[in-house]
Formats: structure tokens, C-alpha cells, sequence
């Protein structure tokens, strides 16, 4: 039976939930929209058994701090906040896996703390100056993403709570998913959404990120701003694994095009059958290219 320690840590002025297994070497998994540590279950139980491997609620989320501030949850706060739980936990270096929102607060830690981030392993999560030409060039990439503007506005959390979690349960096991989520794992999401506050948490990470479909000139003037910043704020100079389920319909695989353009060390595994939710559709799939690209 494996040892989940549950734990919470004091860290950049708020509380992270985080679940622990194992001892060595860091390797933090970090979840996306609309999940918490649990996405990682598979995961830690693989990797504990080498590393410590950690996988936190992200702020907002289940039960780590939600701030009320929609600034709170600003990209420089959410890699402040890894940075700090690796310290807390004694760690100046770590291992960083992350898939969708957590990718894309993983892609900016790698760029802002490469001496912090030994290798980076994203899931199904674009690096934002890609990100920014497919919303304002792609079409599809463009329709795709309409959901993005429901999770932005003011209805979002009425909508996607009505009827027990209805249409939240649905964008995860739908979206092309062939994940097949059992009842107990069910209720623990439907447990951390119900968290007072958890819902407005995740939703705040779309609210207040620059990236969206553009519905007006000032959209398309903030999307253009992250593509006009200096090159080398945008480098990733740490060895990078993409893993990418090619089914999923939110993130389309023009993301990946032109990626090598913004990271030195780049390998890409495309699986064609996976979908959004590849993590948890091919646990041991995943595992073992992260363990060949860990060498």
C-alpha cells in the first residue's frame, strides 16, 4: 500500500495542500483546470518509489488557499508558489511535470527559474507564444477555444455547478476522452470542486491570463503583446519532454508546430490515440516515456 502523505505548507503568503510519496531527488506534478493533486495518483505511485514526488493543489484549487483577488492568481504568483513549496520542502532543484493550466505555470518557471527546474515534462499544454499565434492566426485553434470565454465570465461558475457538476463532469470525460472514471474517483472530484471557493479559484486562471479567442482589438492587442516580448524571455533552456494525446479537442496539434524555436533542448511524443486526458487514459504509457526521457 503506498504512503500518500498529505501535508500542508505556509508559502508566498498562502496555504498549498500538497500529497507526498517517497524519498530523493524532487519530481513535482503539477495539475491543470479542472482537477487537484488527484490527477496525479498514477504518477506518484510510480515515481515515489525513486523521488519524492509531490503533487500540490495549485491556489484556488481543493484545499489550498483561494485568494478573492482575480490578480492572485497572475502567473508570477503560481511559479512563486512552486518555487517556494520546493524550498519548504528542502529542494533548490526539482523535476517539473505538469499538464494543461499547470503547463502553462511550468512553461513560465522554466523560463523565469531555469536554475530551479532540472528537466520539464509538459502534457497537453502549449507554451504561451505558440498558444498566442494559434489564437490570432488558427481558425480552428480559434473555435476550439470558445469554451475559454464561458470560463471568463461571470455565469461560468453557475453554469458549470448546475445539476451536481453536470456539465464540469462532462468536459472531462468527454473532450474526446477515453477515460474511464470510476464512481470513487467521480466523487472525489465532484468532493474538490464542492471545496467553498474552488470553483472561482480555477475559473480566476482564465480570467485573468491574456490568452483567450480575441473578440476585440484590445484582445488581439494582448495577445500580440506576448508574441512582441524578447526572445529570451520566451527561451526554454532546460531539457524538455512534450507528451501530446493528439485527440484532444481544446488544444490542437498546431501547438506543437514551431515549439523548437523557443527551447533548446526539445524532445515531442505525440500519442495519437490519447486524448486531453492522456495521463489518466494511459497512466503507464506516460510514466515510462517520462522515465526514458529521465534517463
Amino acid at each position: 500500500m503506498v504512503d500518500f502523505q498529505s501535508s500542508y505548507a505556509d508559502v508566498n503568503g498562502i496555504r498549498l495542500h500538497y500529497i507526498s510519496v517517497g524519498q530523493g531527488k524532487l519530481i513535482m506534478f503539477v495539475h491543470g483546470f479542472p482537477e487537484f493533486w488527484g490527477e496525479w495518483e498514477n504518477q506518484l505511485v510510480e515515481f515515489g518509489k525513486d523521488y519524492q514526488a509531490v503533487a500540490p493543489d495549485m491556489r484556488g484549487y481543493n484545499l489550498s488557499s483561494k485568494p478573492d483577488d482575480v490578480e492572485a492568481y497572475h502567473a508570477k504568483h503560481l511559479i512563486k508558489d512552486l518555487r517556494a513549496l520546493a524550498e519548504h520542502l528542502g529542494h533548490q532543484k526539482f523535476i517539473l511535470v505538469a499538464h494543461d493550466w499547470g503547463g502553462a505555470v511550468a512553461w513560465s518557471a522554466a523560463m523565469r527559474y531555469p536554475e530551479c527546474v532540472e528537466k520539464l515534462i509538459i502534457i497537453n499544454s502549449p507554451h504561451p507564444a505558440v498558444f498566442a499565434r494559434e489564437l490570432l492566426n488558427n481558425p480552428d485553434q480559434q473555435a476550439a477555444s470558445q469554451y475559454m470565454l464561458l470560463f471568463r465570465s461571470a455565469k461560468a461558475e453557475r453554469i458549470l455547478s448546475e445539476n451536481n457538476y453536470a456539465r464540469l463532469m462532462d468536459m472531462v470525460t468527454q473532450f474526446g476522452s477515453k477515460w474511464d472514471m470510476t464512481e470513487k474517483v467521480r466523487l472525489k472530484y465532484i468532493e474538490a470542486w464542492s471545496q467553498p471557493g474552488a470553483l472561482t479559484g480555477g475559473l480566476n486562471y482564465y480570467r485573468v491570463s491574456p490568452l483567450y479567442p480575441p473578440t476585440s482589438p484590445e484582445d488581439v492587442a494582448k495577445i500580440k503583446s506576448i508574441l512582441n516580448l524578447p526572445q529570451e524571455m520566451l527561451a526554454v533552456r532546460v531539457p524538455t519532454l512534450v507528451l501530446w494525446g493528439e485527440q484532444d479537442r481544446a488544444l490542437l496539434t498546431g501547438n506543437l508546430d514551431g515549439l523548437e524555436d523557443y527551447i533548446e533542448d526539445l524532445t515531442v511524443k505525440r500519442i495519437p490515440e490519447g486524448s486531453h486526458w492522456v495521463s489518466h487514459e494511459q497512466p503507464e504509457r506516460v510514466n515510462a516515456l517520462i522515465r526514458e526521457f529521465l534517463g
